[in-house]
């Protein structure tokens, strides 16, 4: 099923050492409240964003209408038989990953406004939530989609995945990602947009080596540098399960390890690590080679 709905470390992401990853894991201290952790919710701010989340909702419907949900509707359904067929189940990737960069952003937005930090992420995971329920219960009524309980499985793991890593910090040592590199579908013109085409679609784990080297890698590995691994399709017919899976294997930026202190370059530096800047990679899947 379509998952376009728009990761980087929390920007409060602890440092995890090595050897603390399981003490971190475990410990109590990520369950306590911040007693300084306060809410102030300036009302002009909480406006902009209200209208802003409003004008996006309806520019959002627009757009998925025209894309997915043509024609006349039809009575709500469940699909099953197709789900995991369509694009070999590489979707479901799409729709952990753009929830948790939704309920990321919304939260560093109410945070914005003045909520509190968990306020802010818990109204945000919600909010990101319903919003891809509502997706879900829309294509329902659509000829070619149906209702999927894998989508939602996935588009609950990825708001999950995000509120989680404010309770377990070992969590943050992964960031995800994602990437589009135009494929022979797409440039052949099968697909009006490309986050429709998988084969186009990688979707990023990205890790930072220095977890798991010796201190003395703080020296000489540069802390914008990770290690990332991703999954793609290949040589898909979207609906009938044809085609292969591919695996990436590519050396990461991190741009949030520039150590950019001013707030606002330091914002768009956290957005822009969303997303995998193309560099050398390894691919192995039916097309072995470096790329």
């Amino acid at each position: 099923m379509p998952s376009g709905s728009a990761l980087s470390h929390p920007p409060t992401t602890p440092v995890i050492e090595a050897g603390d990853i399981t003490g971190e894991i475990f410990s109590t201290d990520s369950l306590r409240s911040d007693a300084a952790d306060t809410t102030t919710v300036d009302p002009l701010r909480l406006g902009i964003l209200a209208s802003a989340s409003t004008g996006t909702f309806l520019a959002g419907h627009v757009f998925f209408s025209n894309l997915w949900w043509k024609g006349e509707p039809v009575p709500f359904r469940f699909e099953f038989m197709q789900d995991w067929q369509y694009a070999l189940g590489a979707d479901k990737f799409g729709h952990a990953i753009f929830p948790y960069f939704g309920t990321d952003l919304y939260r560093e937005a109410l945070e914005w406004t003045g909520f509190n930090r968990r306020t802010s992420l818990w109204i945000a995971a919600g909010l990101v939530w319903s919003y891809m329920t509502y997706i879900e219960v829309r294509d329902g009524f659509s000829r070619d989609w149906g209702f999927s309980w894998g989508d939602m499985a996935a588009n609950t793991l990825g708001v999950g995945w995000r509120v989680a890593e404010e309770y377990v910090p070992a969590l943050s040592a992964v960031t995800w990602k994602v990437s589009y590199w135009p494929s022979d579908a797409w440039r052949a013109g099968l697909y009006s947009q490309i986050i429709d085409d998988y084969e186009s679609t990688y979707h990023w784990a990205s890790i930072d080596p220095e977890l798991f080297l010796p201190a003395s890698a703080d020296d000489w590995w540069p802390d914008w540098l990770n290690l990332a691994v991703a999954h793609t399709v290949e040589d898909i017919v979207a609906y009938d399960g044809s085609g292969s899976h591919a695996i990436v294997l590519a050396l990461d930026i991190d741009t949030e390890g520039f150590g950019v202190t001013d707030p606002f370059w330091a914002g768009v530096l956290r957005v822009l690590n969303y997303y995998h800047i193309p560099m050398p990679a390894w691919r192995i899947g039916e097309g072995v080679g470096l790329r």
